[in-house]
């Protein structure tokens, strides 16, 4: 896709330790894209078409709650990596996604990502434990989230924005 990605694939954390080829193969996936401050980045239930790099900027992930609107799961900055659906049938968001500030990141393409890991295992295996350890954090952190707003208003399930 664009050979100018490769220094932001090389250096960005999640492909650490990457052999060369892979790096280059990953470079073929990937674009640059930046969003303005407030600007959609996933919406839940859309395709999930995208695994984001993050390079500068805040990005809040949320879910919504009928009745409660947007409740904030976390926050993410440079250096770590945004949307895992597009990894996972039925490969749509799970959660919403919107810059907080300016963000730039690098956008690998889920479709070439998924076809890049079927035809090579040995990538596919360094790829699923980079993601791994990502979505169990989500998961934790988004169980730690509802702990804390479950527990401001003493268990009863009317949680407090």
């Amino acid at each position: 896709m664009d050979s100018s990605t490769s220094p932001q694939v090389t250096n960005h954390p999640f492909f650490a330790g990457l052999p060369a080829p892979a790096v280059e193969w990953l470079t073929q996936c990937s674009h640059n894209v930046s969003f303005q401050p407030g600007q959609a980045i996933l919406t839940e239930g859309a395709p999930a078409d995208n695994l984001y790099l993050l390079r500068q900027g805040k990005v809040a992930i949320s879910t919504h709650s009928p009745g409660k609107g947007h409740l904030l799961v976390q926050t993410l900055g440079p250096g770590e990596a945004l949307g895992l659906s597009w990894l996972f049938p039925p490969f749509q968001w799970q959660f919403d996604a919107r810059a907080v500030e300016f963000v730039e990141a690098l956008a690998l393409d889920g479709r070439c990502l998924r076809e890049r890991i079927d035809s090579d295992s040995a990538l596919g295996y360094q790829l699923l434990k980079r993601i791994t350890p990502m979505v169990v954090q989500r998961l934790q952190q988004t169980r730690l989230r509802l702990l804390d707003l479950y527990s401001a208003d003493g268990g009863n399930g009317t949680a407090r924005a």
